[in-house]
């Protein structure tokens, strides 16, 4: 017979107490002796992060308080307060809606929810008139200096919280409400708090604001004078790692230590991966019509082909056909093309798009719809190609993957010579988009639209339970860098998408 030898210790335990009517059984709880954490050598007394929306708490479109409160730096905050870290102040919006006016005038819009009484769960602007004035500025200092919209060389701009100057697009909305001075630096205003530790996460909209856009933007590249750039345009890398440097040179100037993280890969986020190339389904007498409307462009194609002004494979890729039945892709502007119109004024840029193309979040909003109400056959898409600001086309997301890996390459050097703790954040959400990260409970967190939990419903920035897991990896390495042992955080706690 197989023993249990532990069964027959709890078995003597049993008979020893039962044959002893003396004895009695101490029923009072035990408190567990509490968690000690340590600090290691980072000094988290005074706290600031510095950033854009990533660091702000932006989601669903929007900064609100809800938000603001699940911001990653906050999280991080709740850890540092467990080994003597200060408190962490945030310039809260008015209110959980997230639209803001200037002067009466509506300038953000509120956030956005999933709204299912139309059938199909649609992303909808939550109802309500906002009650942030950008006008009334708060009273500082604030320890989260996250400031959506704001590119790398912004952080060091005066005057980019000036009142005076957001008609005019030359001062941004979210800083000009808690900015010290109206001629004030963000980083300016994070260094005068003299702070002990520090996080830096710039240089996401360095890249994001072309990719959004569709490439309607400009790659600067080569051009160190970012007072001349749009605001959609790729920011230089040189340009890049001189600010990049400065404001490690500030930050660090008083002897903090700190945690700065790289820029993930914009074109894996729901913004770019929703909307498929080929939405279009069409039946047999609209496929014959539309077949027939682009002969003449096919031809035109195949003539200045055999001419040799565009090779075989320009042919193919820019002749356009339609099938019966589902899967059509749609017919695109793409600027890269050769430009024919000086042959032929009818031979614009256009093709179809491929797989290889990344249709914006927001051209769901056009493809199908007319761009002439009377006429039924000028179609978004189909008959009318999509303007280049809807699809970001390969050439396009090169330009965007060049910078990235310039800049990266830069903030993880600077990382080693500035000693200070690096977070991997494009590794982060690269695996979140391709595998999903796991969560304590088993379930899974995707970058799955509206469904995956880790992005808010813009398609570009992280949810609650989103901004939880890159705290945990931001403690990570702040515990590896600097011996301490803070607890991170649970994403379980965090919601994966808010609700009206």
């Amino acid at each position: 017979m197989k023993k249990f030898p532990f069964l027959l210790i709890f078995s003597g335990l049993l008979l020893i107490s039962c044959s002893d009517d003396d004895s009695t059984i101490d029923t009072t709880p035990v408190e567990p002796e509490p968690v000690t954490y340590t600090s290691g050598s980072a000094d988290f007394t005074n706290y600031v992060s510095v950033g854009n929306s990533l660091t702000a708490g932006y989601s669903d479109s929007a900064l609100f308080i809800d938000g603001q409160t699940a911001s990653f730096p906050n999280m991080l905050a709740s850890n540092f307060a467990l080994v003597g870290g200060g408190d962490f102040k945030i310039p809260f919006m008015a209110d959980n809606l997230g639209g803001a006016t200037l002067g009466a005038q509506p300038i953000l819009g509120n956030r956005l929810f999933l709204d299912f009484t139309t059938g199909s769960p649609t992303p909808t602007p939550v109802s309500g008139a906002g009650t942030t004035e950008i006008s009334n500025t708060l009273s500082g200092p604030f320890n989260n200096m996250g400031v959506p919209g704001a590119k790398s060389y912004h952080l060091a701009a005066p005057g980019y919280g000036n009142v005076a100057g957001i008609a005019a697009g030359l001062a941004n909305p979210y800083y000009a409400r808690f900015a010290s001075a109206a001629d004030a630096t963000v980083i300016g205003d994070a260094v005068a708090q003299n702070p002990t530790f520090f996080s830096l996460w710039i240089g996401n909209q360095d890249i994001l604001a072309f990719a959004v856009s569709g490439g309607d933007g400009v790659d600067q590249t080569g051009n160190l004078d970012p007072s001349t750039y749009g605001g959609n345009d790729i920011t230089d890398p040189n340009v890049f790692a001189s600010v990049y440097n400065g404001l490690l040179q500030a930050l660090t100037a008083n002897g903090a230590d700190g945690v700065i993280a790289n820029i993930p890969d914009v074109t894996t986020i729901p913004y770019f991966t929703t909307v498929p190339h080929n939405p279009v389904p069409l039946d047999e007498a609209t496929t014959g019509l539309l077949n027939g409307a682009y002969a003449a462009y096919n031809g035109g194609l195949a003539q200045l082909q055999g001419l040799g002004l565009i090779t075989a494979d320009e042919l193919a890729q820019r002749t356009i056909s339609f099938s019966p039945g589902e899967g059509n892709a749609v017919v695109i502007i793409d600027e890269d093309l050769t430009d024919l119109t000086g042959f032929n004024p009818a031979l614009i840029n256009m093709r179809q798009a491929t797989a290889d193309d990344l249709l914006v979040f927001t051209s769901q909003t056009i493809i199908g719809t007319l761009t002439n109400p009377a006429d039924p056959t000028s179609i978004n898409g189909v008959a009318v190609p999509l303007a280049d600001k809807w699809v970001l086309t390969p050439e396009e997301q090169l330009a965007v993957k060049t910078a990235q890996t310039a800049y990266n390459q830069t903030i993880e050097a600077l990382a080693q010579q500035y000693n200070l703790a690096f977070v991997d954040a494009e590794g982060v959400m690269a695996e979140i988009a391709q595998n999903g990260f796991q969560m304590p409970d088993g379930s899974m967190v995707t970058a799955t639209y509206g469904t995956g939990g880790g992005f808010s419903l813009d398609g570009v920035h992280p949810t609650p339970r989103g901004y939880a897991i890159l705290a945990l990896f931001f403690v990570e390495a702040i515990n590896t860098k600097y011996g301490s042992d803070l607890p991170g955080v649970n994403p379980l706690d965090y919601t994966g998408l808010y609700v009206n």
